[in-house]
């Protein structure tokens, strides 16, 4: 399939606007034949939307402000970030997913930060569960942002099934650089490629752009295959949409190549963490 990513600026609690930036960019991936474009972590509220939360939010029950949005997934399908409110009215950091004229809700972000410049959990509940969607192109795994650096997530997802996991992120610029050297791409990318190459999958990094009461989105989005190559990438700084086809036959040659992931033991990890588990419940130590 060809996915394209979208790098995209997001005004904070304009929903309208925010919507017809996705759809410029949705029509153009149309235009070039991508069978789905990811958008970065709340593309459609802006991030530090703080006590605005509940004027953002989207209930799945009445979609209706996403109509025109919906209209276009019967040709592509969206991921996009935005806020979800639950049957019980809890508000969560969500990607959803749009596709053949229906918005699913395909995660909720299970690690929303509360330290340093962020403050997340003041005014988001915290997902519960991690699991593939299964799109009408595959199981895609899909996590938001500091989901990536908890390394359970992308392993459950890719043990359940997921060759491409997908991350959407409004990553800030914390650590000073140029343009050319920046930091927190740097750290990133390596990231990105060591995932890719640990769990034979492709990563999938769509991360945001523009200045938001006085924070910097750096952008730098970018595309791994199995191998850990980047085979797309996005401008610093800039709004941007890249192109990458993905192919079955690399994760399969990954995986023939190097039989890690494939003779991973679940029971193994599962009965191990059980034992940790026990062990920290009594204080022990390690032996």
């Amino acid at each position: 399939m060809k996915v394209a990513v979208a790098q995209v600026d997001a005004a904070v609690g304009n929903v309208e606007k925010n919507i017809k930036r996705h759809i410029a960019a949705t029509k153009k991936a149309v235009a070039k034949k991508a069978d789905i474009i990811v958008f970065p972590e709340l593309s459609l509220t802006g991030y530090s939307v703080r006590d605005l939360n509940w004027d953002v939010a989207v209930n799945l029950s009445d979609p209706s402000i996403l109509k025109d949005l919906l209209k276009l997934s019967k040709s592509i399908t969206i991921i996009a970030g935005g806020v979800e409110e639950r049957k019980n009215f809890g508000l969560y950091n969500s990607a959803f997913v749009l596709e053949d004229g229906k918005v699913y809700s395909g995660h909720r972000k299970i690690y929303p930060p509360t330290y340093g410049m962020f403050e997340e959990m003041r005014y988001f509940s915290q997902g519960t569960e991690v699991r593939n969607f299964n799109s009408k192109h595959g199981k895609l795994g899909i996590l938001i942002c500091e989901d990536l650096w908890h390394l359970s997530l992308p392993y459950i997802l890719a043990s359940d099934g997921a060759d491409v996991i997908i991350t959407i992120a409004a990553s800030p610029t914390r650590i000073s650089g140029s343009a050319e050297n920046l930091p927190s791409a740097t750290i990133n990318s390596e990231h990105h490629k060591t995932y890719a190459r640990l769990l034979s999958s492709y990563i999938v990094f769509c991360n945001r752009v523009g200045i938001e009461d006085g924070v910097n989105f750096w952008g730098g989005s970018e595309v791994v295959d199995p191998s850990g190559e980047i085979i797309a990438s996005a401008k610093l700084f800039d709004e941007d949409l890249i192109f990458a086809d993905l192919h079955e036959d690399a994760v399969r040659r990954a995986r023939r190549l190097s039989r890690h992931f494939v003779d991973e033991s679940l029971d193994f990890t599962i009965d191990q963490l059980r034992r940790v588990r026990e062990s920290r419940k009594r204080g022990c130590l390690m032996r």
